[in-house]
């Protein structure tokens, strides 16, 4: 009877094997959890640039007329935006303009007789700012103070009753707060103390959409690279069990 010996791997070699096998699962692992890190950065990191209410004045110079471009996106997932108030800096003039389905309603200081605030409310009956939509409201004011740049703090509210103050500064280390105060930057003075024709609401729709499409565009791009990231560990799990 003829005897076998069934060869065996050293110890040290087999130790070796487990260890790299060890070391890729770790690697494997690594790679898709950083894969889900950036798709989470893209998602949820520029999601919320785009859902602030913002106001621009691209053609209003310091101490300058020129019309002010309101933009209030509705960020409730189950009510709809039924009014909105802006504050202003005293303004000698200030005119809205007629939309359909809103009343506007400019404040003024008793003793200067100098704009304060003014305020788009929907009017019955009409959908106000719907889920998922934006608004873009127009008004003609100035003179603008002369400075740099100039704040207003505005208020949006809800059908169901909710309100959100758009009135925080900028954080003390440069980061953007929860609701920031709308703010304009205004460009030096030509000493005509008037602005150029302003754009019209179509122009300011298009570009208002361009950016909404692209924040869409980079949500969906976080969900392929978390969707892709979720894939390669399930694969790096199984490979190793199979090992």
């Amino acid at each position: 009877m003829s005897s076998y010996r069934h060869a065996r791997m050293p110890a040290s070699r087999a130790r070796g094997t487990a260890s790299s096998r060890a070391r890729r699962h770790r690697a494997g692992l690594a790679v898709a959890t950083s894969c889900l890190v950036l798709g989470g950065g893209v998602l949820f990191g520029t999601a919320p640039a785009t859902a602030h209410v913002h106001v621009d004045a691209p053609d209003i110079a310091q101490g300058g007329y020129g019309v002010l471009q309101v933009r209030v996106p509705n960020e409730s997932d189950t009510s709809a935006t039924t009014s909105v108030t802006v504050t202003l800096p005293k303004l000698k003039s200030a005119m809205t303009e007629p939309m359909a389905g809103w009343t506007s309603t400019v404040v003024k200081d008793p003793a200067s007789a100098e704009a304060t605030s003014v305020t788009w409310t929907a009017q019955p009956g009409t959908p106000g700012i719907p889920v998922g939509q934006f608004e873009i409201f127009r008004l003609s004011a100035g003179p603008m103070p002369t400075t740099a740049s100039v704040s207003f703090p505005a208020v949006q509210t809800y059908a169901d009753g909710q309100r959100v103050d758009w009135d925080q500064r900028a954080n003390p280390d440069g980061s953007e707060p929860e609701h920031p105060a709308p703010e304009v930057t205004l460009a030096a003075s030509s000493g005509d103390g008037h602005a150029a024709a302003s754009p019209d609401r179509t122009t300011s729709s298009d570009s208002t959409a361009g950016s909404d499409d692209t924040a869409r565009w980079l949500g969906g791009a976080g969900l392929v690279i978390g969707a892709l990231g979720v894939a390669l560990a399930l694969g790096t799990t199984l490979r190793g069990r199979k090992r």
